[in-house]
């Protein structure tokens, strides 16, 4: 299965959950937020997905915010920092994903024993 893991790479759990998914055999393709920020359309369907819970409101980024941006919608806090995304989250085939929690690591590496 070919997946995207959006994220940063010096994201500890984005590295975890990329080597975790390559060991299981997936195909991972890693975008980095910081560097290649999502365009409005690309971030559309994850903030569908996952509302607010999309954003780490426990982030340095987040808590430097300031009080206009922190009370912005979603994609307004996206925008001005990419990085305030809770990480990471994961595209498999349509298939959205938030965290690397056991929900998403037993969805995502069924049969590998994890």
């Amino acid at each position: 299965m070919n997946i995207t893991l959006y994220g940063i790479p010096t994201c500890d759990t984005c590295k975890k959950a990329i080597r975790a998914l390559e060991g299981a055999g997936h195909s991972v393709t890693f975008r980095d937020v910081r560097a290649a920020p999502l365009s409005l359309d690309e971030w559309a369907p994850l903030i569908t997905e996952f509302g607010d819970r999309l954003v780490n409101r426990n982030s340095t980024t987040y808590r430097g915010m300031s009080d206009w941006l922190k009370a912005s919608e979603v994609e307004a806090q996206l925008e001005a920092h990419p990085t305030v995304m809770k990480r990471p989250v994961i595209d498999a085939g349509g298939a959205l994903y938030l965290g690397w929690g056991t929900d998403v690591q037993d969805a995502l590496l069924e049969g590998d024993g994890a």
